[in-house]
């Protein structure tokens, strides 16, 4: 098997181990004290909570549209090269490759008394990573087919379109009921650079035609950039400088930002509640460690001339020839390498959704007796619907969910989604919130129809986490 092939195969299989944030689960699962990340104005009942360090939040999410690995590894009798030509061929340049996983480092949250008790304030650490590509389809033609073929056939060289970053972010949130209808919530954000790179907005061409003195001409038309920021001091610190250089970058000491969250739920009607929020209203200035590294211009080539006369007389200036092909190629579409700062803006987020409530009332304060009235319990089960959407550097990504919740018990609570977005059509989650005294723990993971079967999942993620909580233990208000 060629190299050419290796390298297909390891990119083919290595895409699926890296959706799109859409934490349909998590979103308005309440009894979780996270559910407050994805809407700063989540109703909370707790009087206090302490998720457990590096424990309270572990979670992935990765997902890829056009193909699955079933799709190049299945055992059907089809030729290896002809399902990369199927793929190639069946994919779009708008389909894209997905990965986000984020760490809690620690999460608290507290009821504060002095506004009559309807103030709940959180704060914590968590690291993130995220990485997003769509599909260089052109480019992938040209590496497994060539040219050859595809005389007059432009390569558009703006398929090339990636982001990624590693960050730290410190967030603080205030929460606070209004009354028995409104609670709205509020997040501010400080984002620290540990590593990004992003190449969008590329433009240019690869052709090649029928020549005049040869019997092809290639033509280059390029303007392509690539912004780093973090890299280069990685790169001088080595091995054994780099977790001292992860930690400085990881705790302010890289590249800032500042962003924003903001959300609400709202109840209309006593069964009726809609809720809405945006996450990562902000930015990050890239300001230090900053590389861009740009190629732009325009380049015919009509092939390399043989010096005949010369082989013949066994004077080879051929490799002079080459040289100076290269030469001419690099001063006509050259590297170079700026220190401009650049400002990168967070992915914006959508989500909001609408929910109907029914079935036997629960009190509020699990494993207690109430003698409230029943505006002071809430319903064991509820239906709804929930709208995601990720702004993009295209264009934004959607997710459309519909969601059933329960309370088996006083200390177990179940939510169970259906999801239709770009990676899959028949997306089955299940989440579990259980309460044993004091101690919360969580798990939620989706795509559950297909894991049995790894090779045909498009998307996946899953999440966990410890927390300690004390709900409440009378109506502060």
């Amino acid at each position: 098997m060629s190299k050419k092939h290796l390298v297909i195969i390891f990119f083919l299989g290595g895409v699926v181990l890296n959706q799109a944030q859409n934490k349909q689960l998590l979103y308005d699962f309440n009894e979780i004290p996270q559910s407050l990340l994805t809407n700063p104005g989540a109703k909370i009942n707790n009087r206090w909570h302490a998720g457990i360090p590096f424990l309270s939040g572990i979670y992935v999410n990765a997902g890829v549209s056009g193909f699955d690995l079933n799709d190049l590894f299945a055992d059907n009798g089809v030729n290896f090269n002809d399902k990369i030509r199927n793929i190639l061929s069946g994919i779009s340049r708008n389909d894209v490759i997905s990965l986000n996983q984020q760490l809690e480092i620690f999460n608290i949250g507290f009821r504060k008394d002095g506004w009559r008790g309807r103030a709940y304030y959180s704060f914590g650490i968590y690291e993130e990573i995220d990485f997003f590509a769509y599909f260089p389809k052109d480019l992938a033609i040209l590496a497994f087919e060539g040219n050859g073929n595809a005389i007059n056939r432009p390569f558009n060289l703006a398929d090339l379109n990636v982001k990624g970053e590693a960050l730290t972010v410190f967030h603080f949130g205030i929460n606070k009921k209004v009354n028995e209808k409104l609670t709205y919530g509020l997040r501010a954000k400080i984002y620290s650079s540990i590593l990004d790179f992003n190449t969008t907005g590329n433009r240019g061409s690869f052709i090649t035609v029928d020549g005049q003195d040869n019997f092809l001409r290639h033509q280059i038309d390029a303007d392509l950039k690539l912004r780093t920021s973090g890299y280069n001091s990685f790169r001088e610190a080595g091995s054994e400088g780099f977790l001292g250089n992860f930690r400085k970058r990881a705790f302010l000491g890289g590249n800032l930002g500042l962003g924003f969250d903001l959300g609400f739920t709202y109840e209309p009607k006593e069964q009726w509640t809609v809720t809405g929020s945006l996450q990562d209203l902000g930015f990050i200035w890239h300001a230090n460690d900053v590389e861009t590294y740009t190629i732009e211009g325009q380049f015919e080539l009509e092939g390399v001339e043989l010096p005949f006369p010369d082989l013949i007389d066994g004077n080879d200036g051929l490799e002079e020839n080459i040289d100076g092909t290269f030469d001419n190629i690099q001063e006509q579409v050259p590297l170079d390498t700026i220190s401009n700062q650049y400002i990168r803006l967070r992915p914006l987020k959508l989500n909001s959704s609408v929910k109907y409530s029914f079935g036997e009332k629960k009190t509020k304060i699990k494993g207690e007796e109430c003698d409230c009235k029943a505006k002071d319990k809430e319903y064991k089960n509820a239906v709804g619907a929930q709208l995601f959407a990720i702004g993009r550097s295209r264009t934004p990504l959607f997710a459309l969910t519909l969601f059933y919740q329960t309370s088996l018990t006083n200390f177990l609570d179940l939510k169970t989604t259906y999801t239709v977005d770009k990676f899959s059509a028949k997306n089955i989650g299940l989440g579990v919130s259980t309460d044993i005294g004091n101690l919360n723990f969580y798990i939620l993971a989706d795509n559950l129809l297909d894991i049995s079967n790894v090779a045909k999942i498009n998307s996946f993620s899953f999440q966990m986490g410890f927390n300690i909580k004390l709900p409440e233990t009378e109506k502060p208000y």
